[in-house]
C-alpha cells in the first residue's frame, strides 16, 4: 500500500510549526487567519480552522475571540509536533455529532434515524439528537446551541419545510462548520446534501401510473416552495406526462393541502384537507390517478375519496400485510450512513460533494 501524503490541514500546521521554528513567527504574533491560509493553501475554511484549532490543541497558539490567533508565549517542545510524531491525529474522530431533524415516523424518517446512530456506534462516536417538531425556529435554537457551545464537531441536518432558509442554517454553512444536510439540499446554497433524485423517482412513479393506462393524473402535496424535495416531485410529474405527451389539462395540481406539514396533523386540519381533496374531485371527475408527495398525505387522500388509483413517496412495510400504495422507496438507511462518512471527512479537512444522490426503487402495492 502507498504511504500517504499529507492531509489538506496537516500541510497548513506544518507550515505553521515551521514559521515559529524559524522566528517568522514569534511568540504573541498574529498567525493568519482562517481566511488567509484558505486562501493561500486553496483549502475551504473547514481545513484551515481544523488546523489552528489543532494548534491551539497543542498549546502552539492562543485564539482570542474577536481578534484572532496568537503564538503562545510558552510554547511546548515543537520537536514533538512533527507529522511522524501525530499520526493517530490524522485519523482523528470528532467528540460529538449532533442530528436535527423535524420528526420521524415509521413511514418515513426512523430509518434515516436509526442508520445514522448505528454508523456512530460504529465508529465511536457520540451522538447527539435534537427535534424540532417541524418549527423553524426550534431548528435555529438547534444548530446555534450545537455550534456556539462546541458540544457538536458537525452538524447532520434535515431542513423543516418552510417558505424561507433558516438564517441560523445559512450563518453556518457560511461559517465554514462542517456539515450535512439529508433528505433535501438548499437551492442556490454550497452545502453537501444527501438526498434521492426526487426528478427521477417522481418521473418513474408517474410513469408507472401512465403504464397502467391512466390519462388524467393530479400531483397532490403541501405547497411546494422552498421544500427542494417537493420541488423536485412536481418537476418530474410534469417531465413524465409532458414525455407521454399529455397536454397541461391532463395535468392535475392539488398543492395547497397542509395537514401533514410538521406540527399540523391535527384532526381539523385532517378535515380541512379531506375538504378540499373532494371539492378537487368534484371539479376534476376525469381524474382516475394521484401522485402524492409522502405517506401519511397518502392516507388523507384515501380517506376523502374513492375509486382513484393513489401513489405516493414512502410507504411502511407491513411484514403480513405489505405495503398499501404504489410507492417510491427511498433508501434511507444508506442516506444516514453517507451523511454521518461525509460528515467526518470534512471534519479531517478532506474535500466533499456538495450533492450524493442515493438510490430508490418503485415497490408496487399487495
Amino acid at each position: 500500500m502507498a504511504e500517504r501524503g499529507p492531509l489538506l490541514y496537516e500541510r497548513i500546521v506544518d507550515y505553521l510549526l515551521d514559521e515559529v521554528r524559524r522566528g517568522a513567527l514569534a511568540p504573541g504574533d498574529r498567525v493568519p487567519s482562517e481566511m488567509e491560509l484558505a486562501e493561500r493553501f486553496e483549502v475551504s475554511r473547514i481545513t484551515s480552522k481544523k488546523a489552528l484549532e489543532l494548534l491551539r490543541e497543542a498549546g502552539v497558539v492562543h485564539r482570542i475571540r474577536g481578534k484572532g490567533s496568537f503564538v503562545a508565549t510558552d510554547l511546548p517542545d515543537l520537536d514533538r509536533l512533527t507529522p511522524a510524531a501525530r499520526p493517530a491525529e490524522a485519523e482523528r474522530v470528532p467528540g460529538a455529532i449532533a442530528m436535527i431533524y423535524p420528526d420521524a415516523s415509521e413511514a418515513y424518517g426512523l430509518e434515516l434515524l436509526c442508520a445514522v446512530e448505528e454508523r456512530c456506534a460504529e465508529r465511536g462516536i457520540p451522538l447527539v439528537i435534537k427535534r424540532t417538531r417541524g418549527s423553524q425556529e426550534e431548528e435555529e435554537k438547534a444548530i446555534e446551541s450545537m455550534v456556539d457551545s462546541g458540544l457538536a464537531d458537525g452538524l447532520i441536518v434535515f431542513p423543516v419545510h418552510g417558505e424561507y432558509y433558516n438564517a441560523g442554517l445559512l450563518r453556518t454553512i457560511l461559517d465554514g462548520h462542517p456539515l450535512v444536510l439529508v433528505d433535501r439540499y438548499l437551492a442556490g446554497i454550497q452545502v453537501c446534501a444527501v438526498h434521492t433524485d426526487n426528478v427521477a423517482a417522481a418521473r418513474a412513479l408517474t410513469e408507472r401510473l401512465l403504464d397502467q393506462g391512466h390519462r388524467h393524473v393530479a400531483f397532490a402535496s403541501p405547497p411546494p416552495e422552498n421544500t427542494s424535495s417537493i420541488e423536485e416531485r412536481l418537476e418530474g410529474f410534469r417531465a413524465a406526462c409532458a414525455a407521454r405527451g399529455l397536454p397541461l389539462d391532463r395535468q392535475h395540481h392539488l398543492t395547497e393541502l397542509s395537514s401533514t406539514l410538521p406540527g399540523a396533523f391535527t384532526p381539523e386540519n385532517v378535515r380541512a384537507d379531506i375538504e378540499r381533496i373532494r371539492a378537487f374531485q368534484a371539479r376534476e371527475p376525469q381524474v382516475t390517478a394521484f401522485v402524492v408527495c409522502e405517506y401519511n398525505l397518502a392516507r388523507v387522500l384515501d380517506r376523502a375519496i374513492d375509486g382513484p388509483v393513489i401513489a405516493c413517496f414512502d410507504s411502511p412495510l407491513d411484514p403480513v400485510a405489505g405495503p398499501a400504495f404504489l410507492h417510491v422507496r427511498q433508501d434511507q438507511r444508506e442516506m444516514g450512513r453517507r451523511a454521518v462518512d461525509l460528515l467526518l471527512a470534512q471534519t479531517r479537512g478532506e474535500p466533499v460533494p456538495a450533492r450524493s444522490i442515493v438510490p430508490f426503487t418503485i415497490v408496487e402495492p399487495v
